[in-house]
């Protein structure tokens, strides 16, 4: 090592990476712990895994930098962006597993591995989060994406999952080798995978590299628009929501979306932010074609599960408004509403996970009628939920949409503000069918013994948490502003 590379500061600055370190240490004591425990204390498997997540938030907050801070020559960054996705992250990866605790036993699941994926998942999500360097980035992705491909097919004895499985995993080996033959392209124009340094090259290229650069671009962001679930590149979402077990539905639907905004952000603003003018005309095709299929499509889905996969594209296609803006206040609302969709849909099968029992996955549309009478404390949790994924006040799904709306027009694409509010108002109709079915009509036979007895044999934790979780949605829509001002502060810094 010469002279200049031993003075290199803070090139192995661990306190960069110790919530990673953190986590990874807990992940191998709950593997050992696991395997020690009978079948009937998993109970313990399931607090150690909960406990893993704490530990892990407890250093992100108490550790957290007033400026950023990088390892590793770079390929690694801790800043307040990070800090915050990775507490929501956890926040998101805790509420699925507290939720999912009762339903994993009847269905075969209630066993070591689903804790470990769920882990190791989240460790990838963590990665990817603060990568600075196209390798790191492709390292966190496959984490996290091999993870959650062993989760769909977790349920051994299922047809469904196993095909959801199978078809998750060819479409994704498919845009991570997208992803990868960008990253090569650029790789090709810089000499470096450091995202500071590709971005000094396309500043610096002439017309032909900078061509070059483009389509580089265009492969890397269908590579990233796949994880995001955006049209076109959605076709694995619908199928994969379905046929997964619930309990991993609610995993795949929220946290992986927080970890996906922060390639979208990483790659396009810190390495590709020259090239803006072209990334925002092609984000700008993705949100409307997502804002579209997703709402258009959703009102004819008969299952609840895969209604709310479409409805998961059309937010997608929302968030995306708030990147291609290229403000400050556009990547701020675009972070509000990625947080706050993680929320909602976490509660949203979080619910349909409470409503279930073995024999009765309570995933058709059917299934919800007359629960206003039954069991009308769930029936006001849904409300809430759908409440908010429509965006009606007071609920904060109505503040985060109006956010996105106001960086667009922020921009004079008013045009595009319009579209995105009749999207809005299409995508209203079948949120408000699910409410009319809870309320308006009557319970088929037998479901008031079913509904009754799914509620009430549920674990008190699980529907605790589930209260908090729907009245923080009226909350942060009463109060959006510490949220909206800590969003801000992340890229004013």
């Amino acid at each position: 090592m010469n002279s200049e590379a031993a003075s290199t500061p803070m090139l192995f600055n661990l306190s960069v990476v110790m919530p990673e370190i953190v986590l990874l240490g807990a992940i191998c004591a709950v593997l050992i712990l696991d395997l020690f425990l009978p079948k009937q204390q998993r109970i313990w498997t399931h607090i150690a895994s909960l406990v893993a997540l704490f530990l892990t938030a407890a250093w992100v907050w108490s550790g957290a930098p007033e400026q950023a801070q990088s390892a590793f020559n770079g390929s690694f960054v801790r800043d307040p962006l990070s800090d915050l996705l990775k507490l929501f992250v956890l926040l998101s990866v805790g509420l699925g597993l507290v939720y999912a605790r009762a339903s994993l036993a009847p269905r075969g699941m209630y066993r070591g591995e689903f804790y470990l994926l769920a882990l190791f998942g989240t460790l990838g999500m963590l990665v990817l989060i603060s990568a600075h360097n196209l390798l790191t980035l492709y390292l966190g992705l496959e984490l996290m994406s091999l993870s959650m491909y062993a989760l769909v097919a977790l349920q051994r004895d299922s047809a469904r999952a196993s095909e959801a499985a199978m078809k998750y995993f060819v479409l994704g080996a498919l845009a991570s080798g997208f992803f990868l033959y960008g990253a090569s392209m650029l790789y090709g124009l810089s000499g470096s995978l450091q995202l500071s340094e590709v971005s000094a090259a396309v500043v610096a290229a002439q017309q032909g590299d900078r061509l070059f650069a483009v389509f580089g671009l265009v492969f890397v962001l269908v590579g990233m628009a796949f994880k995001l679930g955006a049209v076109p590149f959605h076709m694995w979402v619908p199928d994969v929501y379905q046929g997964s077990p619930t309990a991993v539905t609610l995993y795949l639907s929220s946290a992986p979306k927080l970890a996906a905004f922060a390639l979208i952000l990483r790659v396009l603003t810190e390495g590709l932010g020259s090239l803006h003018v072209d990334w925002q005309q092609m984000l700008m095709v993705l949100a409307v074609l997502s804002m579209g299929l997703g709402n258009l499509v959703a009102i004819a889905q008969t299952n609840l599960k895969r209604m709310l996969a479409y409805s998961g594209i059309s937010h997608a296609g929302f968030l995306l408004l708030g990147l291609l803006s290229g403000t400050q206040e556009g990547y701020a609302s675009a972070l509000f509403y990625v947080v706050v969709y993680a929320l909602t849909s976490a509660a949203a099968f979080g619910l349909i996970l409470i409503y279930s029992r073995a024999g009765f996955e309570a995933e058709n549309l059917d299934d919800w009628k007359g629960l206003g009478k039954q069991s009308p404390l769930l029936a006001l949790m849904m409300l809430i939920v759908m409440f908010s994924m429509a965006g009606v006040p007071p609920t904060v799904g109505f503040y985060a949409k109006l956010s996105v709306l106001q960086a667009v027009i922020g921009i004079d694409l008013v045009g595009l503000a319009i579209i995105a509010v009749v999207f809005a108002v299409i995508g209203a109709f079948y949120y408000l069918r699910v409410i009319k079915f809870m309320f308006f009509d009557p319970p088929d036979e037998g479901a008031v013994e079913l509904a009754a007895e799914a509620v009430l044999a549920k674990a008190p934790d699980a529907t605790a948490l589930m209260s908090l979780n729907t009245l923080a949605l009226i909350a942060l829509g009463l109060m959006p502003g510490p949220l909206m001002a800590w969003c801000l502060a992340v890229f004013a810094t």
